[in-house]
């Protein structure tokens, strides 16, 4: 038999209307008391009855996630972190890849327009995109882990210039002064906060990125590859290689192994993310963490106030702090 709201109020000796408005997020139930009821739900296996709930509140009970690459295994990781939430809080996710589901911002108007959804989560927001929904009185919209200037829309990310700044820091401490940077799109927050945290972490004690040691591509395994064949082939070559995710890290790290040059011994790599391949030890990856669970829950807890309040509050920023993780790719500069 299917676990019921009464089952976990009788288990919890709470009233069944305070585990549902639990369950949907409503902001009036205390965070203690909330964390009490899904965690409950959790180990009851409880399922909730999407189709009786949508003909009370008249919602759909289906929430958008929008991304933009989900080969990128960054995505998967973030992704699964917000569909548990909302399934917890008793909604269903439909997800739109950018890649594929071209022409995207159709698909999303369409939902927008016949209330096929409560609400938004874009993974994938670039600098001046449009968000089809955003806006006063319109469908509540999260972003994640990127930023738009401007919109009025809440948002949480993690604190990307501080992590490049951290990353800095950790190369100079060891003693390299010939560094490279091998960024993603220039036109996502992303690539331009970690890129400037690094350089400002440089620039503390009078080291300047050489420009002739910066190469742009994508948020991709064949952009570090390419990328780090061309900078381990110039000469001077660099004694260390800042990539702004982890995937790149790796294609860095690949090119590397092609052209036999010892890591970290000749050279040092450092990513970004901690996707769960890095910590693996065929990579052994020093990277930033980017606490993912907590990115994934606290956007989740933001589009459901919005929804169950249909406020018009200003927009929130949410930024978490990030960790630098060391692992076997950074070392001392070679003399």
């Amino acid at each position: 038999m299917a676990v019921t709201s009464k089952d976990i109020a009788r288990r919890l000796n709470i009233s069944q209307s305070t585990v549902s408005r639990a369950l949907r997020g409503d902001p009036r139930v205390s965070a203690e008391t909330t964390a009490r009821i899904l965690e409950a739900a959790r180990q009851m296996d409880y399922t909730p009855n999407l189709a009786a709930r949508s003909l009370i509140t008249r919602k759909s009970g289906t929430i958008g996630l929008i991304v933009s690459d989900i080969t990128n295994p960054f995505y998967p990781e973030l992704l699964g972190v917000l569909h548990n939430e909302f399934a917890l809080a008793g909604y269903r996710t439909v997800l739109f890849d950018e890649r594929t589901d071209a022409p995207l911002d159709q698909h999303v108007a369409a939902l927008v327009n016949g209330a096929a959804v409560d609400g938004l989560v874009y993974v994938s927001a670039t600098l001046g995109m449009p968000l089809p929904g955003s806006g006063t009185g319109r469908i509540p919209v999260v972003l994640v882990n990127r930023y738009l200037d401007g919109d009025a829309v809440d948002t949480v990310v993690s604190d990307n210039r501080a992590g490049g700044h951290a990353v800095a820091e950790a190369m100079l401490d060891l003693g390299h002064r010939r560094v490279a940077l091998i960024s993603g799109p220039e036109n996502a927050t992303t690539s331009r906060d970690r890129e400037r945290g690094f350089r400002e972490g440089l620039e503390t004690t009078g080291v300047t990125l050489d420009e002739a040691l910066r190469r742009v591509g994508q948020f991709s395994h064949h952009s570090g590859y390419q990328w780090g064949l061309d900078l381990l082939t110039s000469r001077p070559r660099p004694t260390a290689i800042f990539a702004v995710n982890d995937l790149i890290a790796f294609g860095a790290l690949d090119a590397a192994r092609r052209i036999g040059i010892r890591v970290p011994d000749d050279l040092s790599v450092v990513g970004f993310d901690d996707i769960e391949m890095a910590g693996w030890e065929a990579f052994n990856l020093t990277t930033v963490k980017q606490p993912l669970a907590k990115i994934g829950r606290e956007a989740v807890a933001l589009l459901l106030d919005r929804i169950a309040t249909a406020g018009e509050a200003a927009p929130r920023r949410r930024t978490f702090p990030v960790d630098l993780v060391r692992r076997r790719t950074l070392g001392t500069a070679p003399a």
